[in-house]
């Protein structure tokens, strides 16, 4: 991609989950169109692989690793930021944890504990921390990752369907807030089934070439973020071809 041909030139995003999967195809994807990308995520490893494939690939990135699960992550992640940049132009909410499928009677308190934290506490710190610097942006674009199962009930997926549930409604909330009185617009994007970790554990006997990569959700991401959207938007992903 040319140097004209950068339209996120100048733009700074922070892409959660961006150590894998749809995370790190999106912080590719943003760096490539010439963001510079906060990448964040556990594994500190992952992290550093794709911000060298960034760079490689003559982009710019900066690893943040931070756990969701830790009670100060997200404000030490938000300070740390806010110390070097003065605007976040592009959220991207990947991050998610997928608890076992189970029946409602059945599910694991604590990875159901574990899916409500990561799933809807931290993305309401998410906002709440970055409010600020989304504000100073000229046209903040915040795109959060769902599931079909958070609005359409399904059998043994009510544990992660029901913080996707609560993770959808606090990004159209937080959109409805904030579109009268700036720039921020928020956009909630289903995935559809694409070729992740994530995927894999849900359907384990499912072949992985049947379904699309992650490159074709992070390519949609770009599309909405350069040429905008309005708040409450939302789709579901199409299959490429």
């Amino acid at each position: 991609m040319t140097q004209q041909a950068k339209p996120l030139a100048g733009k700074t995003a922070l892409v959660t989950g961006a150590s894998k999967g749809i995370g790190a195809a999106s912080a590719l994807a943003l760096a490539e169109a010439g963001a510079h990308v906060v990448l964040t995520g556990r594994d500190v490893r992952s992290l550093e692989a794709v911000e060298d494939r960034i760079h490689e690939a003559g982009g710019s990135a900066t690893i943040a690793p931070v756990d969701f699960e830790e009670s100060d992550g997200i404000a030490r992640l938000a300070q740390a930021i806010s110390t070097r940049w003065d605007v976040l132009d592009i959220l991207v909410i990947s991050a998610a944890y997928l608890p076992s499928l189970s029946p409602v009677t059945q599910i694991d308190r604590k990875e159901f504990g574990r899916a409500v934290t990561v799933n809807i506490l931290a993305t309401q710190a998410l906002l709440a921390a970055f409010d600020p610097l989304l504000k100073r942006a000229e046209g903040a674009r915040v795109i959060g990752l769902t599931s079909s199962v958070g609005a359409d009930p399904r059998a043994y997926w009510s544990a992660y369907g029901a913080t996707k549930a609560a993770f959808d409604n606090l990004l159209e909330s937080y959109g409805r807030e904030v579109e009268k009185i700036g720039n921020i617009r928020v956009a909630i994007l289903d995935p559809g089934a694409t070729r992740t970790a994530m995927r894999a554990k849900a359907y384990p006997g499912e072949d992985p070439k049947t379904v699309k990569e992650p490159g074709v959700v992070a390519a949609r991401i770009v599309e909405l973020v350069v040429n905008g959207y309005e708040t409450a938007h939302r789709e579901r992903v199409a299959e490429p071809g």
